[in-house]
């Protein structure tokens, strides 16, 4: 089953990944990822406690979700451990 709206959700994520990654680099370490990580956090939850319930700020609640799964990502990416 493709799922269209959770396809373009990760096209996006992996759009920012690419371009956080090519401007910044990788996190140097796990403190350096946190750091990046809880900053996207705290934009995000501005943005919800700001403009709770206004539909006209969704687009920007939406695009520091996306900052937040992609931090998340290379976080994971850079210093997880994965091979």
């Amino acid at each position: 089953m493709e799922n269209k709206k959770l396809n373009k959700i990760l096209n996006k994520i992996k759009k920012e990944f690419e371009f956080a990654t090519s401007k910044f680099g990788s996190f140097n370490n796990t403190h350096e990822g946190y750091a990046v990580l809880l900053e996207e956090v705290d934009e995000l939850w501005e943005n919800v406690k700001l403009k709770q319930g206004d539909p006209y700020r969704t687009p920007s609640i939406t695009q520091e979700a996306i900052h937040v799964a992609t931090m998340a990502i290379r976080l994971i990416y850079d210093c997880g451990g994965m091979k």
